[in-house]
């Protein structure tokens, strides 16, 4: 599948998709960006620098929620501003469900993708930039649930060797990959768990 065969797709499922929204008073967006390099489609994955908010902690390029501002808008604009890729408004797709996050901010997923992605550049944000392989989000082993002495079991996404995401970000993944890529709407994630240090 190429890009504009993915564009489509993604449409298609994402308007299908009635996302959940959270009420509070501080909202962020964040952006699962796909592009194509070397054959291959990829979400576009950063890991925070190691000083400030949520310092190096993998994430999706998105940011605070102006006044006056838009999810849409805010999150294309700390796409531009965190990695270089500036996308018009009609390169998304979607979105899914607002997440709770522990941090106090509802974070709106926007799912976006662009044919021909200039050159990831990361800002002073963000300490390195990732591309995850859609085929990577959809293979069987990638979701584990790490069973919890008490309560529900913790998402971990299992990108690569040395890259685990959890929620919030790893929430956003997940619905991201049963929703967009596996056809499978009835999936929801408000309620997963989330590690104490993303509270930070």
């Amino acid at each position: 599948m190429g890009i504009t065969e993915f564009a489509a797709m993604a449409r298609e499922r994402l308007a299908a998709f009635r996302p959940a929204e959270v009420a509070a008073g501080r909202r962020a967006a964040v952006v699962l960006c796909v592009v194509e390099r070397e054959g291959a489609l990829s979400v576009v994955v950063i890991k925070r620098a190691y000083r400030g908010r949520n310092a190096g902690q993998w994430g999706l390029p998105g940011g605070r929620v102006e006044d006056g501002e838009t999810a849409v808008a805010a999150g294309l604009r700390e796409l531009a501003e965190e990695v270089g890729l500036e996308l018009p408004p009609d390169a998304v797709l979607g979105r899914l469900d607002d997440f709770p996050a522990a941090s106090g901010f509802a974070i709106t997923p926007i799912v976006a993708s662009t044919a021909d992605p200039a050159r990831l550049v990361p800002n002073h944000e963000v300490h390195a930039v990732h591309l995850v392989t859609l085929d990577r989000l959809a293979a069987d082993d990638t979701p584990y649930w790490e069973p919890q002495p008490t309560g529900s079991p913790l998402l971990q996404m299992r990108l690569k060797p040395d890259m685990t995401i959890h929620a919030p970000t790893g929430a956003m993944l997940w619905q991201f990959r049963e929703v967009v890529l596996l056809d499978r709407p009835e999936t929801r994630v408000a309620d997963l768990l989330q590690p104490d240090w993303t509270r930070y």
